[in-house]
């Protein structure tokens, strides 16, 4: 009986114990996190130019990070009591160490958000581990003082978790109490959604969501349901609101049809007299946002702004992707994504048509010029599958010419872009015997935003400031947050304008035509909302052009290569295929606001969560109203929100179908033998 009696006693005692390691350890965690939410808060202030205050998103922003703290200490707090029945000494040295890595990675996760805007997702599992190391060295973030600064770091929290344990300390029932608070807390959470952001402005959005959490629930999506498709998509006609009007032609090929693509382009040429060269000029991160006609930032494009005064311009263009890895397979192809990213599937491409090898099977040649590594995002295997005559990427450039300026004394992204136009003149033939397709794909204004002849662009960026674009001396410190950035927007505008004039004086000149688009708008300057991030400049330069047009009919990517071979098999009697893959339609030359294309729009890789038909865009779940310079404002109408929604599913059906068989455009028989 005094036995019994002794083994009640101990278990109070015991119990007490064991929950004073958990909340004494919890208490702190959730200290910690709530200091890292205001250093979070302080930096992306600090370091952006925001139009709302910290106070409209104070509140929510601790609301969302409490409600993820408790639903996390939850599923914790099981696992913390199934191994304390092995050993209550390893269950607080486990739950220890699992919440100071969760703290790292949290922090990490911050210090990412705070220069990008953008939380990271499960686009983190669509980069190869080279592609990632690249980018952390290009930051400058990968040196020993940082792998000691998160190995302190690490001690210390450590320490700082354990001494939780003896600073807080409660009877029993208060840690009863505390545990049942526990589970309703997630239990409200849960049923009423709250912590999660509602509201409109996507800047707003994102500083207000956990980082922690909103990785967390992306990778579960990617591990989960990755690679999921079916079966039950249909072949449908084009829609009649479309300029285009596309016949499917087979079950198994789902993107092929056959179409006539109008020719939009010719009645703003001379007739030509042969076969133009055609130059694409790719323009890392240049957003509409500050580049053109129309920029509600401010043009930082002088050159480019006086190069629209003589050509064809649409101000409502969009890229396919809010990334670089959609620039390729957009322009050339309109192909459809994929699971990561068209070019993700380099390791056996479906086989395909696209302008390059449309071009080249009409005696045109292929060449392609690139100021970094080739191998990033597998640009080098997409261009060399199209059979190029010349490739040339940093590992090519002349010993004379120096890497861009780097941000950790010795990695950079390749050569800035004075030096890839140069490099490339330089290397291209003299003269030719067969009609050209040239490109240049820049990369200096790209993170780290890292400009050759900082003093010459620091004092033209105040000049362009002060005197060009005319800003309020009140409102240079919100420019002026972005130095860095704009500073290398000038210096690429400056290396489109040395190799426009230098390829003036070569003798093709007056043969050719010129289109300037950008990849994506950079995400570092706060964006005006969910569409902004495609927006991008579209021109046609050329001498063979007769007149000058500002177009507002919104076009894509995906519209340059159709209406390219429309205007080149009209104009030089190009052949093309009977049948194509292409998702686009054709440039829309209204000179008012229309929009009359359908696509899904990929944000980062693994992410496809938008699309547009006509002027309605579907984001994420949401509704929007789409209006002139792609403005959107949230609208309710559920027939449209279900038509939207099923044109998408069926989009990603027909696409994951192509990820799984590889079939995009049926194989000539030669090549199957």
């Amino acid at each position: 009986m005094s036995q019994k009696a002794a083994i009640r006693s101990t278990l109070p005692f015991r119990l007490r114990s064991l929950l004073n390691s958990f909340w004494g350890i919890s208490l702190i965690f959730m200290i910690l996190m709530s200091c890292i939410r205001l250093v979070e808060i302080y930096l992306v202030f600090k370091n952006h130019a925001l139009n709302f205050s910290f106070k409209e998103i104070l509140w929510d922003s601790f609301l969302s990070d409490f409600g993820w703290h408790l639903y996390l200490l939850g599923i914790l707090l099981i696992l913390f009591i199934l191994i304390s029945l092995l050993s209550r000494k390893v269950a607080k040295i486990t739950f220890q160490a699992v919440l100071t890595i969760l703290i790292l990675i949290h922090t990490g996760l911050v210090f990412y958000f705070y220069k990008t805007l953008l939380p990271l997702g499960k686009d983190l599992f669509a980069y190869s581990v080279d592609d990632l190391l690249l980018t952390v060295k290009a930051s400058g973030q990968w040196n020993i003082f940082n792998l000691m600064g998160v190995i302190f770091l690490f001690i210390l929290l450590n320490f700082l978790l354990h001494l939780g344990t003896r600073l807080f300390r409660f009877s029993l029932t208060t840690y009863g109490i505390m545990s049942g608070f526990l589970v309703i807390g997630i239990l409200s959470f849960s049923y009423f959604g709250w912590g999660k952001p509602r509201v409109l402005n996507e800047t707003e959005e994102n500083i207000i969501t956990n980082k922690s959490r909103f990785l967390t629930e992306q990778s579960f999506d990617y591990f989960m349901y990755g690679g999921e498709y079916y079966f039950d998509f249909y072949l449908r006609s084009g829609n009649d609101d479309m300029v285009v009007q596309k016949t499917y032609t087979s079950d198994a090929y789902p993107f092929l049809h056959t179409a006539e693509y109008p020719d939009v382009l010719s009645p703003y040429f001379d007739s030509l007299q042969q076969a133009p060269d055609i130059v694409f000029i790719f323009l890392e991160s240049f957003g509409k946002a500050y580049s053109g006609k129309d920029a509600y930032l401010g043009s930082f494009t002088p050159f480019l702004d006086s190069l629209e005064q003589h050509s064809l311009v649409w101000l409502n263009a969009i890229s396919s992707t809010g990334r670089t890895f959609g620039l390729q397979p957009g322009v050339f192809g309109g192909f459809p994504f994929g699971e990561k990213g068209f070019l993700e599937l380099y390791q056996n491409f479906p086989y395909h048509k696209s302008f390059l090898s449309i071009l080249r099977d009409n005696e045109y040649e292929i060449r392609y010029f690139i100021g970094s590594d080739k191998n990033f995002d597998h640009v080098g295997d997409f261009i060399e599958y199209q059979n190029p005559v010349q490739l040339v990427d940093e590992k090519d450039f002349d010993s004379k010419y120096s890497k861009a300026p780097s941000a950790s004394g010795n990695f950079t992204w390749g050569f800035a872009d004075k030096e890839l136009f140069r490099n490339g003149l330089e290397k291209l033939p003299q003269s030719y015997s067969k009609p050209q397709v040239i490109t240049f794909q820049t990369q200096t204004s790209h993170d780290p935003y890292i400009v050759p002849e900082r003093p010459f662009y620091e004092e033209k960026l105040k000049n362009h400031l002060e005197q060009t674009l005319k800003i309020p001396s009140s409102e240079i410190p919100d420019y002026m947050a972005y130095e860095d950035i704009y500073m290398t927007v000038l210096y690429a505008d400056d290396a489109v304008k040395e190799f426009i004039t230098k390829y003036k004086e070569r003798p093709e000149f007056e043969n050719t035509i010129f289109i300037i688009t950008g990849d994506h708008r950079l995400p570092e300057i706060p964006m005006s909302d969910r569409l902004d991030r495609f927006h991008v400049p579209l021109i046609i330069y050329s001498p063979l052009l007769k007149k000058q047009e500002y177009f507002r009919g919104v076009s894509s990517h995906f519209e340059i290569t159709p209406s390219l071979l429309s205007f080149l098999k009209n104009q030089a009697g190009i052949q093309l295929p009977e049948q194509k893959t292409w998702l686009g339609q054709v440039l829309d030359t209204a000179r008012t606001f229309q929009s009359r294309i359908a696509m899904p729009l990929m944000r980062n890789k693994n992410q496809l969560i938008d699309y547009i038909h006509g002027d309605l865009f579907y984001s994420d779940g949401q509704l929007f109203k789409v209006s002139d310079n792609l403005s959107i404002d949230p609208i309710n109408s559920p027939d449209d929100l279900t038509q939207l929604k099923g044109e998408f599913e069926d989009f990603k059906n027909k696409n994951n179908y192509m990820v799984q068989t590889r079939k995009l455009y049926p194989e000539p028989k030669s090549k199957i033998d």
